[in-house]
């Protein structure tokens, strides 16, 4: 009663059908269902073979078989032999970073083509950072990127405060207070342009990251840990 119908729609269009979030994607499993699947069958998609190859990807092929009764296909490498192929278990022949890279991949490529936004934790765990900041740039192409689909990502590597790959504004960290165990949240843009904490477009972001001018890093040390286990002579 207190809003429009038609907002409501759209809100909750965008929210069942564009807004994707992948929690742990550490140990994400994409799924594949097919509708009438024939039973130890193959299916190999072009685009995410061809997609593969540019990441690395050239002495085999990456398929879905199809088991048992189930319609759910399994990702597996296909190599050339008989006319059927050969297919073998990916995670028994494919690199634990090439699998999580075939897993996500449709999900940009969902998320590109219908405006979707994609809210990934750690987008970067095992990926080559090539791969990604290509994928990061594909984001930022109007020409490519016709729909305005967004995506957002938490890392730990600092590779990425680039000012190439964002806008100050994009860039944004998380410091956690050690007394009260909160964190807090804020910009690079924060900082402004000017005076003494001022950030300029072009400086060297990761490098002050480190010399800790835009705080959210923390000075770790074990080296005391070791001293006293050596002092003890004992084995852990």
């Amino acid at each position: 009663n207190m809003f429009s119908s038609k907002l409501v729609q759209i809100i909750s269009n965008w929210l069942d059908n564009k807004f994707m979030v992948i929690y742990r994607a550490d140990s994400m499993h994409l799924i594949r269902k097919f509708s009438e699947p024939k039973k130890e069958s193959i299916y190999v998609e072009k685009t995410l073979n061809e997609a593969a190859a540019y990441f690395g990807i050239s002495s085999n092929a990456l398929g879905y078989v199809v088991e048992g009764d189930s319609n759910e296909a399994k990702l597996c490498s296909i190599f050339k032999g008989d006319k059927k192929g050969t297919a073998i278990p990916a995670e028994l022949f494919e690199s634990y970073g090439t699998i999580r890279f075939i897993n996500m991949f449709p999900l940009v490529v969902n998320a590109l083509m219908n405006g979707g936004t994609l809210v990934v934790d750690e987008f970067d765990a095992s990926i080559h950072p090539m791969a990604l900041m290509n994928i990061i740039n594909i984001f930022h192409n109007d020409e490519i990127n016709r729909n305005h689909a967004q995506l957002v990502f938490n890392t730990h590597n600092p590779i990425f405060l680039n000012a190439n790959l964002y806008r100050r504004d994009e860039i944004k960290f998380v410091e956690r207070d050690e007394d009260t165990h909160y964190s807090s949240h804020y910009s690079l843009s924060d900082f402004g342009t000017t005076g003494k904490s001022g950030v300029r477009k072009n400086e060297d972001y990761m490098k002050n990251y480190f010399v800790d001018r835009y705080g959210a890093i923390k000075d770790i040390d074990f080296t005391p840990i070791f001293e006293e286990l050596i002092s003890r002579g004992k084995e852990v």
